[in-house]
């Protein structure tokens, strides 16, 4: 009888992120996908980024994964509110 094994191609991935803190904690931001989480410290914020974007890439088809953010820059936007 025939063993059918199913290889799951992997794909190395670079992706930025941003860290900020926001109050007590630490959020990081990844800045190709829409994923983020947070940590107690800065490293925390980083491995709990980390994890969340192996496990949202699990579902997601390598190929529909776009990493195409190149020289992002940082702008403050002044906003007017009653």
């Amino acid at each position: 009888m025939p063993v059918t094994v199913i290889i799951k191609l992997m794909k190395a991935l670079a992706l930025q992120s941003v860290v900020y803190q926001e109050g007590k904690y630490f959020v990081a931001q990844c800045l190709d996908i829409d994923v983020s989480s947070f940590g107690e410290t800065k490293q925390e914020a980083l491995a709990n980024l980390q994890e969340a974007l192996e496990l949202y890439l699990e579902d997601v088809p390598v190929q529909s994964v776009k990493t195409e953010v190149t020289h992002p820059t940082l702008h403050t936007l002044r906003l007017e509110h009653a």
